[in-house]
């Protein structure tokens, strides 16, 4: 590590302890807390703020609050809203990684006179011997991986990261921690979006855009015909089975949604299988898109299992995935992540779902 590093401390026990690792490694640490909100989320809140600071006493290091809350606005939720909008299942997760904690965060981190971040995402960072190049991996607790939510990283962004729980269990990270006297050793985790309450994303949908109440529309099956109404797009995704609001003697489930003419198109769960799917704004951790295509592994959604596909670079940051097998639901709007197909362990890229193909 370099011997200044900047963590980003959410108040949570795996950044606490991220913390912890980086200062006994010997280098001057300062721990950051952003804040993301003005609205008390559950993450980044001032609560979590505090807990953040009385760890920083704890270990000794400097310790600031960075606001960010209009531009986690302008950023990340107001895309969140006009993504449901549009039709599509969004990961914010993915754009605060990059756009905070690997952009904003890093630039903050230079102006400190550091040149790394630290955070306490399980996955890891491995640096090619010959060539320095990064590489981003799974963590070894593949329970816990975030690698996931991390596919979108630059070379640079990776040479500027470190990952200091990634070689560690929940529970290692929790054992550590109270052994250390960290307050938030067995500080429970959140598993759902910060800014999205009770997770009723459609209501967050509609206070920030008020006119998505405006714009109900019509449930259809694949034939046309109509079987009821709706009370906008955003408040389904694609593989969506419970609360559709129709009645009907077959299980139906959300296959197609179309913002245009705000259709919710429904089918039997067979019509939910995808043989390929289109893939754009790819992220290739190398830097550069393979020039034939490549056998990889791919994840479609972060709890589901890494299935052997073909990936070929198409049309500049684009690509096109050809499943060995129909993976079922592939929403428009989640990520596609590539993994390597013998261990699947490391990220060769990844990019976000524009349509799945039958």
């Amino acid at each position: 590590m370099s011997d200044r590093v900047v963590v980003a401390m959410s108040g949570g026990v795996d950044s606490s302890l991220a913390a912890a690792l980086v200062s006994e490694s010997g280098a001057e640490t300062i721990g950051v807390t952003m804040r993301l909100s003005e609205s008390g989320s559950r993450c980044c809140s001032l609560e979590d703020a505090d807990d953040a600071r009385r760890v920083a006493e704890n270990l000794g290091i400097r310790f600031y609050v960075a606001n960010y809350a209009e531009a986690f606005g302008k950023e990340v939720i107001a895309d969140f809203a006009d993504s449901y909008l549009a039709g599509r299942t969004p990961i914010p997760c993915v754009a605060c990684n990059k756009r905070f904690k690997f952009d904003h965060l890093l630039e903050r981190a230079k102006a400190f006179g550091a040149d790394r971040v630290a955070t306490g995402h399980y996955a890891r960072i491995t640096h090619d011997p010959e060539t320095g190049e990064a590489r981003l991996r799974r963590a070894a607790d593949r329970e816990k991986d975030q690698s996931y939510f991390l596919f979108s990283l630059s070379q640079e962004q990776l040479r500027g990261a470190c990952f200091p729980v990634g070689e560690m269990s929940k529970d290692e990270v929790r054992e550590r921690a109270r052994g250390l006297g960290l307050g938030t050793a067995d500080k429970p985790e959140s598993q759902e979006i910060c800014f999205v309450p009770e997770g009723n994303y459609a209501d967050v949908v509609e206070q920030i855009r008020p006119e998505a109440k405006e714009r109900g529309g019509e449930i259809v099956d694949q034939s046309g015909q109509v079987l009821g109404r709706h009370a906008g797009i955003h408040r389904f995704t694609v593989g969506q089975r419970h609360g559709l609001g129709i009645s009907s003697d077959r299980r139906l489930y959300v296959v197609r949604l179309d913002a245009g003419s705000r259709l919710v198109v429904v089918g039997d769960v067979a019509d939910l299988d995808c043989r390929g799917a289109h893939v754009e704004q790819v992220n290739w951790i190398s830097g550069h898109a393979p020039d034939s295509p490549r056998r990889v592994r791919v994840q479609v959604r972060h709890r589901h299992g890494a299935v052997p596909a073909e990936v070929e670079a198409v049309d500049g940051d684009a690509a096109r995935v050809r499943f060995d097998e129909p993976v079922r639901a592939v929403a428009p709007g989640q990520a596609a992540v590539f993994y390597d197909e013998e261990h699947d362990e490391e990220v060769i890229g990844g990019g976000w779902i524009a349509e799945g193909h039958k």
